[in-house]
């Protein structure tokens, strides 16, 4: 059974092996595609990796694109949201339709200004945090905001 897909997570370039588990297990149970950006900072039969996922990989709908600009190749930038802590938007303001985007950085860098500047400045959203804060870890940002943008379209998967 082909599952459903109701967003496109995008990791650009994701470094920790565990953070992609984690993420390949949440995007298997909502029925998200999971898109990753090489480079990546890890092999795909890391150990880590498949600890974390357990044995979810084989219920998402993983895509590895060789660079950005061959991602956007096939994938309109218009519907891309990019979450950053330099965005200006809070996430909860952030308009998603079902064909939303969602595109994450690296844990130890987020995404770099040459990307952001590509992006509608509405659609370069966060997370808010203390002031104090930096960041949060990538697999919990991907889950509070693909929960949003779920809940923004009343949990209703494509094709229901």
């Amino acid at each position: 059974m082909e599952p459903y897909i109701v967003f496109e997570v995008v990791l650009y370039e994701p470094e920790i092996p565990p953070n992609t588990g984690n993420i390949i297990r949440l995007c298997a149970n909502i029925g998200a595609r999971l898109h990753l950006i090489k480079p990546l900072g890890f092999d795909l039969s890391d150990k880590k990796l498949r600890r974390a996922s357990l044995d979810y990989s084989e219920y998402v709908n993983l895509q590895v694109h060789e660079s950005f600009n061959r991602f956007l190749k096939k994938f309109p930038i218009d519907n891309i949201f990019g979450l950053s802590t330099r965005g200006k938007v809070p996430i909860n303001e952030a308009s998603f339709d079902e064909h939303a985007i969602l595109l994450f950085g690296p844990e130890t860098r987020g995404l770099p200004l040459s990307i952001l500047d590509t992006l509608d400045a509405k659609k370069v959203i966060k997370i808010p945090m203390i002031k104090q804060s930096r960041s949060l870890n990538l697999s919990n940002a991907v889950a509070i905001t693909i929960y949003e943008a779920w809940r923004q379209n009343n949990f209703q998967l494509l094709g229901d």
